[in-house]
């Protein structure tokens, strides 16, 4: 395979003409091919069936605590011993949820806007500005929130150690920027580990604002797809020693540990941040579900049975990313018209394409059957400025499924990169 820009005119348009009878082909078959979100698939749901009659009509009691009955606004204690063990912090700085981490991360900027957070000097609705960082390519939903408060998104360069430091601590001398957006592990969509230094240099950060949130999103935290699991830094220690102890809130769940819809989420924060928070959500509620999070305890067991589950999970994925990185290795590689992460564990392979193609080729793939998430997404307001990252989500679909909707992802790509190049 020749690369693309060493292609005649007349070459171009014949690898079109046979790109484009191949794209007629898979449109003629009517497919309906979901790539759009990092799902766990049916066979990682399986894992934890067994979790669903773990409870008998008699098992509804630990630490001497009725599950059953209201209390306990922050959660089983022996829930806050399991997550505070796979998160490396004090289970005295947990609170377990609902069943999604977004919620509590939501629920945490409602009540800066409503209230303020602990250090604030009146609630966010009363500033003129209020800012927020953003780690671009990142999680589309993390900019949805701050943009449905009105907030103004700065985009931050992600580097292959984490975000653009040097930009962050330029950016926080304004008393405005209130917070930032962070998956520290495996970061969505790219697959990057934070390296130590950045996480060193994101705890000892001085803002201007008093009330600075790093919404530190550690949603992959015990994900590996390739490769024993790979331990991590406590952030909530880190920026303790840093003297800013009250600056960071951690976020968790177990939606792609078991599952994803009737699971646990946890907020990890300071002792005073979480008396603050608690005293607000008093009035909201008397306490989640904590008979799930019983039945989780009793499936999940500690750190150890859950690393072993984790490992289950990678011999599904694995396949599925393999699928994609083969994929591209064959049919994109040697044209050098686009380049993607190869992530040892999380639940996306980023793709940056030629700029400027990023929307045609996704446009190309929704003609020829294959949903995947939306050109633009993961930047902030939807707008990548090179039109060229595109995540893939290879979890859900089985593979033979996903070999095929990568076979038309490819051909997509390609003949996008073509008529960008010139067919006349």
């Amino acid at each position: 395979m020749t690369p693309y820009s060493q292609l005649t005119l007349q070459q171009r348009q014949e690898e079109y003409a046979s790109l484009q009878k191949q794209f007629s082909q898979y449109q003629a078959k009517g497919l309906k091919l979901n790539m759009a979100r990092g799902k766990p698939g049916t066979e990682q749901l399986l894992l934890s069936a067994p979790m669903l009659s773990l409870l008998g009509i008699d098992d509804y009691e630990a630490d001497g605590i009725d599950a059953r009955n209201y209390g306990e606004l922050t959660g089983m204690p022996c829930a806050k011993k399991l997550f505070a063990e796979l998160l490396g912090t004090k289970p005295e700085e947990i609170l377990v949820g609902g069943n999604a981490s977004l919620s509590l991360m939501y629920d945490l900027i409602a009540k800066a806007y409503t209230h303020g957070l602990l250090h604030s000097p009146r609630p966010w609705a009363k500033e003129e500005c209020v800012k927020f960082l953003c780690p671009s390519p990142g999680y589309d939903r993390h900019f949805k929130i701050s943009e449905s408060f009105g907030m103004e998104l700065i985009t931050i360069a992600m580097t292959e150690n984490g975000p653009d430091m040097a930009a962050i601590e330029e950016a926080v001398k304004d008393p405005t920027v209130k917070g930032m957006w962070c998956v520290p592990k495996y970061s969505n969509p790219d697959g990057i580990i934070y390296s130590e230094e950045t996480i060193d240099r994101i705890a000892n950060l001085k803002p201007a604002a008093p009330d600075f949130a790093i919404m530190w999103d550690n949603a992959y935290c015990v994900h590996e797809v390739y490769g024993e699991f790979r331990p991590f830094r406590d952030i909530l220690t880190l920026c303790r020693e840093a003297g800013s102890p009250d600056m960071v809130y951690e976020f968790a769940s177990t939606s792609k540990i078991t599952f994803p819809g009737a699971g646990v989420a946890v907020m990890a924060a300071s002792v005073e941040n979480q008396k603050y928070i608690t005293s607000l959500l008093a009035y909201q509620t008397i306490s989640y579900d904590k008979m799930n999070q019983l039945r989780h305890v009793r499936f999940l067991k500690d750190k150890e049975t859950t690393l072993q589950l984790m490992q289950k999970h990678a011999q599904i994925l694995r396949p599925r990313f393999s699928a994609v990185l083969d994929a591209l290795d064959q049919n994109i590689a040697p044209l050098n018209i686009a380049q993607w992460t190869k992530p040892m564990g999380g639940y996306f392979v980023s793709f940056n394409a030629m700029p400027g193609t990023a929307k045609r080729a996704l446009s190309l793939c929704k003609e020829a059957g294959v949903v995947m998430t939306g050109a633009g997404a993961t930047f902030p307001y939807g707008k990548d400025p090179q039109d060229s990252n595109i995540r893939i989500a290879p979890s859900l679909p089985p593979v033979e499924e996903l070999e095929q909707a990568m076979e038309i992802f490819c051909i997509c790509v390609r003949m996008a990169a073509l008529e960008k190049l010139g067919l006349s």
